[in-house]
């Protein structure tokens, strides 16, 4: 059974930093493209950033140049580095694995960030 289970998330100040985990078991994450989403109160879920298969990255442009994502295929997980946090990064974060007609999501970690 596949599974994605993020984790990380938490209350943080404006500025501070997160590092979200994407860990996934019962298939290997570097066959998957990982997208990380991410859904404020009220609103639809939005693409944040993702990573491809072959490494290749793309980022909200309100979130370029403060988060990275990267993987680990030793530890079959992919992390969401958040740094320079503001309010409106306050969310849902899900992580979604997608192969072909194949998609699997995580249970959502919750980030909000104020002062």
């Amino acid at each position: 059974q596949v599974q994605l289970e993020e984790s990380g998330g938490g209350d943080v100040q404006p500025g501070g930093s997160l590092r979200l985990s994407c860990a996934a078991s019962g298939i290997s994450a570097s066959i998957l493209h990982i997208t990380w989403y991410r859904q404020a109160p009220g609103k639809q879920r939005d693409l944040v950033a993702l990573i491809t298969s072959a490494g290749g990255t793309n980022y909200k442009d309100s979130v370029k140049g403060r988060f990275t994502i990267s993987r680990d295929n030793a530890n079959n997980t992919v992390y969401l580095q958040m740094n320079s946090l503001k309010t409106e990064d306050t969310g849902v974060y899900y992580c979604n694995g997608n192969r072909g007609l194949k998609d699997y999501w995580g249970q959502g970690t919750q980030v909000t960030v104020s002062s």
